[in-house]
């Protein structure tokens, strides 16, 4: 999977379109379900963009909710085996039973200013290794965003 992120991300071209290849190939790859590449700003996450069966529920949401919103506030990733047990859970896919966020750390200043959102709809989907690869791919699409935002 990280070759082929290297390999999206050194060909030219805009933003937009590669973190669509990206979450394209990631969801291919992974084998999972649902895959969304987020904007994360002062007040609001905004999807980039997404890969799966629909779009999600909310494209645009303040900083402070969901599961995606805990990531950022702790700036580490969230994993959750059953998302119908977690308060924090911001219902998008109504099939969704697990989720994992992984926060993508600006290199400079460490703010989060993107996500990684992926969501299966088996519980307890996500295992050790599946959560550190895509915490490597996080790091991977750090400079989409020095690129600056779409």
């Amino acid at each position: 999977m990280l070759k082929r992120l290297r390999d999206i991300l050194s060909v030219p071209g805009d933003r937009v379109g590669k973190a669509r290849r990206v979450s394209a190939a990631i969801r291919e790859t992974g084998g999972y379900r649902w895959v969304g590449i987020y904007d994360v700003s002062e007040d609001e996450i905004g999807v980039v963009a997404w890969s799966g069966p629909s779009a999600p529920a909310h494209p645009r949401f303040p900083v402070g909710q969901g599961l995606c919103g805990a990531s950022v506030k702790s700036k580490e990733t969230i994993a959750v085996g059953d998302v119908s047990s977690d308060p924090r859970y911001l219902p998008t896919l109504e099939t969704t039973r697990s989720e994992v966020v992984v926060p993508v750390l600006d290199r400079t200043s460490g703010r989060v200013v993107g996500l990684v959102d992926v969501e299966s709809d088996l519980p307890d989907a996500f295992s050790a290794e599946d959560r550190r690869c895509l915490e490597e791919c996080a790091a991977l699409l750090a400079p989409l965003w020095s690129a600056g935002r779409a």
